[in-house]
């Protein structure tokens, strides 16, 4: 009986091994996943291969592709070098118009994304739609996507994204696809944009239990109801894994007591999850305040920052702003049917009392679900997107 019983454990554990060597296809790439072999095929897009083919990178002629459109923007540059030499290392995108960064076709992932966007960050949008849908999954202008509402520089170090010098734009959220990834940019802006960019993707199989990944762009400028919607809407079954927040305060003190809410699964009045105040959210405290300097500190890391502080000048930069994000990587906050998430904009006046506000506020949601997806609110105009 013993034996036998051995046997069934030894048969379980290598159908268990058996499962978890057929389930990975090259999709995680966790530093344990790293020395594993897998049948995936790598690929990347960008202005000198717009097609991510094998083998047909880095083929613009910088004779008889000069006049092309965004076919040998650098051919002037690479005049003594020919062929093969960076001769359209970027594009430009007129004003008004849509310029498609990638088209894959096929079933895999990207897996990491840079790019160096010019002009004005908060004009320029970034849209994901993914297999066939109509509606974009991701509708972000690019700097908030990035942690860069404020339209300003800041260091960004983080697992899921980075903003290096000198305006580099680092994503390294897993973006699942089943047939087809396309993604774009759109220039509101009245002037022309130079932009430098990398898809990098696999092409694999796609398990069942893989959701999509969205992005919401939300602001209330100002908020009038001193209570922030970051989501609503959502429909079906996923995990919310990130949130950026931007606030531009309008009045002296203290700004961030608020309570972060996420109202789960047929919540109404009440949310299941209540945070305890803003900085406590970002993984924080008291603050933010360094006791010594008795000054705001930024700090970012894997998880958690709050990586800008803008201070006034004095002269024309007369708003004090801040930029935090939050990724819930290793707790992700997950919905079976329904979620909404709020966050209270409150400070502090006389009395120890809460105060009310009117803050400037900007926040991306990023979220994992299951398609279909509900439509998303109408992007603002050009007007409130803008920073000023």
């Amino acid at each position: 009986m013993i034996r036998i019983s051995i046997i069934i454990l030894l048969i379980a554990c290598n159908s268990v091994i058996y499962c978890q060597e057929k389930k990975f296809n090259g999709l995680d790439m966790s530093m344990g996943q790293l020395s594993r072999l897998s049948d995936a095929e790598t690929r990347s897009i960008s202005p000198e291969n717009f097609t991510g083919e094998k083998g047909r990178g880095g083929m613009a002629d910088p004779v008889t592709d000069k006049n092309l459109p965004n076919r040998a923007n650098s051919a002037d540059a690479a005049r003594d070098l020919g062929k093969g030499w960076k001769v359209n290392p970027f594009v430009v995108i007129q004003p008004g118009s849509t310029f498609v960064l990638a088209e894959i076709n096929g079933s895999g992932a990207i897996q990491h994304i840079w790019m160096t966007p010019t002009g004005n960050y908060n004009l320029s949008i970034l849209r994901f739609y993914w297999d066939d849908e109509k509606e974009p999954s991701v509708e972000v202008p690019v700097g908030a996507f990035f942690g860069t509402g404020w339209n300003q520089y800041a260091h960004l170090n983080s697992l899921a994204m980075t903003v290096n010098p000198g305006s580099a734009f680092n994503s390294y959220w897993k973006m699942p696809f089943r047939k087809k990834c396309k993604i774009t940019m759109e220039n509101k802006d009245l002037t022309q944009m130079r932009l430098y960019y990398q898809v990098d993707y696999t092409l694999t199989n796609v398990p069942a239990d893989e959701a999509y990944f969205h992005a919401q762009y939300r602001r209330s400028k100002p908020n009038i109801t001193s209570l922030h919607t970051i989501l609503d809407g959502v429909k079906g079954m996923g995990h919310y894994v990130g949130t950026y927040m931007g606030v531009g305060v309008n009045n002296n003190g203290w700004w961030g007591e608020g309570e972060i809410k996420f109202f789960l699964d047929g919540d109404k009045d009440y949310a299941t999850i209540v945070g305890t105040g803003t900085e406590d959210y970002f993984c924080g405290s008291y603050n933010f305040e360094n006791k010594k300097t008795k000054q705001y500190e930024e700090f970012s890391t894997a998880y958690a920052g709050l990586h800008q502080v803008i201070r006034p000048d004095g002269v024309y930069n007369s708003q004090q702003r801040f930029g935090m994000y939050r990724w819930h990587i290793m707790d992700p906050v997950r919905f079976k049917s329904d979620l909404k998430v709020t966050i209270q904009d409150l400070g502090w006046k006389s009395g120890r009392r809460y105060l009310p506000q009117n803050s400037d506020i900007i926040t991306v949601a990023y979220w994992y679900q299951a398609e279909p997806h509900n439509k998303f609110p109408k992007l603002p105009e050009p007007e409130i997107l803008e920073v000023n």
